[in-house]
């Protein structure tokens, strides 16, 4: 069986599609940080036969996709940067109790029983915050992502007024 006959019986699935078109496209790239521009995608759509509306909707889905991603992102950063300033906060006054009871008597004694339950405060946080996954994650992304909007959504509103009272 000769090459040319081989490659005529091959079928894939719509998934295997899109993965070697995806792979293949990434090669023809010389570098990963080439832009393609819609005129050129519209050409690679009408080559595969997608129509232009059937595009729009897929390049709409994508940008959805892509800016939830960006919240995504946002909301663990957010999450991070909160749980930073916790465990400072526990370091500075874990630390300050040390010291008072060590200077207070020599010693260290009742300031570890505030270490402890301190401890034991930033364990939850690190569990509640590192470790939800699943519908308690999502949970938390939505409280999150709710609040962020109703602060633009201020945000938006004080700064038309401002313009309006300014001008």
């Amino acid at each position: 069986m000769t090459d040319f006959d081989s490659q005529n019986y091959r079928s894939y699935s719509q998934d295997d599609v899109q993965r070697i078109l995806q792979l293949a496209i990434a090669r023809q790239a010389d570098d990963q940080d080439k832009e393609f521009s819609y005129e050129q995608i519209l050409e690679i759509a009408q080559e595969l036969e997608i129509s232009p509306d059937t595009l729009n909707l897929a390049e709409k889905d994508w940008r959805s996709q892509n800016r939830e991603l960006q919240q995504r992102q946002a909301f663990n950063t957010y999450r991070l940067t909160r749980f930073k300033k916790r465990l400072g906060n526990y370091t500075i006054v874990n630390a300050f109790f040390l010291l008072v009871d060590f200077i207070g008597g020599g010693t260290i004694s009742w300031s570890l029983y505030l270490l402890l339950f301190c401890g034991l405060a930033l364990g939850l946080d690190v569990w509640n915050t590192f470790l939800a996954k699943g519908e308690e994650y999502e949970m938390a992304f939505q409280r999150w992502n709710r609040k962020h909007q109703i602060k633009q959504t201020i945000n938006t509103f004080v700064n038309k007024w401002f313009k309006v009272l300014t001008s």
